[in-house]
């Protein structure tokens, strides 16, 4: 079988299947695991990802003004690698290319009609429904459904004992600079995980945005960074835009040293199998006293 992932999360689900050698293609961001970032890149964004928060944004919202596609699937790569499986996403258009923009390319294919499987992880109960729905399209729905059991079981066992040490501590978790947005779809499910209160995200929904002043009212006991697409590096650049904010060294999560900077690109952005490791994390930042996974450093670091 030849499968081409136009997303992230969808070769890891495919590697966890235990089809990494099956896969002739990727997204320009499929890096994970170690291996496919040497597989030919089927699509790229139609804007430079380089640049502020604001700058980025401003490109993504030009385009989708204009009704354009925002990023750009490379028909004459597919019409080479002859896939048998494409996997893709019908959640944001923003973050990965879209089902529309593979099926008119799947149109421009003669020698091959793959099959297109497409995901929708607004929430978490999505995300296990996509690994099934990629098992069955592979030919292993055992296989999907003990990795579903596997990553659900982990998650059950960590919000068990969090539950056990909770204080139901307040969080905001910051997932782009400017314009200021809250992260959400599957966010909120994994801080209820931890018995804790997502003060401003909604399971299953999109980013919302957020006035800075919504933010000194609710006044969080933790601020845990998590820009979309980006690592703690890139991050760390640009947070002042946050810190240097009115009334920053107000909040209680600023007077408490509870903000933190995480590795989002890796972890909390991709609705995959590390979403486990992504619980982890924030039960690492929530409760240091009961867990200790070793992401410190490598998946969350202090402000």
């Amino acid at each position: 079988m030849r499968i081409v992932s136009l997303l992230p999360s969808a070769t890891e689900i495919i590697c966890a299947l235990g089809f990494q050698d099956q896969l002739v293609g990727r997204s320009h961001e499929c890096d994970y695991p170690k291996g496919v970032e040497k597989l030919p890149v089927c699509c790229q964004p139609k804007f430079s990802t380089k640049g502020t928060s604001t700058e980025i944004h401003g490109r993504v919202q030009e385009l989708v003004s204009k009704s354009l596609s925002v990023y750009r699937v490379d028909v004459d790569q597919l019409k080479i690698l002859k896939p048998d499986v494409i996997v893709t996403q019908d959640h944001c258009d923003v973050c990965a290319v879209s089902l529309e923009d593979v099926e008119q390319a799947v149109c421009q294919l003669i020698n091959s009609k793959p099959k297109i499987v497409t995901l929708k992880p607004d929430g978490l109960e999505d995300v296990w429904k996509g690994f099934q729905k990629v098992a069955e399209a592979l030919g292993v729905p055992k296989i999907g459904k003990q990795l579903v059991r596997k990553c659900t079981e982990r998650m059950k066992t960590i919000s068990e004992k969090a539950k056990k040490v909770s204080s139901w501590p307040s969080v905001a978790c910051i997932e782009w600079f400017e314009p200021l947005m809250m992260a959400a779809n599957w966010m909120p499910e994994l801080i209820d995980m931890l018995d804790a209160r997502d003060l401003f995200g909604r399971a299953g929904e999109y980013a919302p945005k957020v006035q800075w002043g919504d933010v000194i009212q609710a006044n969080p006991d933790f601020v845990v960074m998590m820009p979309c697409g980006w690592d703690m590096d890139r991050s760390r650049k640009e947070v002042h835009l946050i810190t240097e904010k009115p009334q920053w060294n107000a909040l209680k999560a600023v007077q408490k040293g509870k903000v933190y900077l995480t590795e989002s690109n890796q972890y909390f952005n991709r609705p995959g199998p590390r979403l486990v490791e992504s619980l982890e994390i924030m039960a690492e930042i929530l409760y240091p006293e009961a867990f200790q996974f070793g992401h410190e450093k490598s998946g969350w670091q202090k402000l």
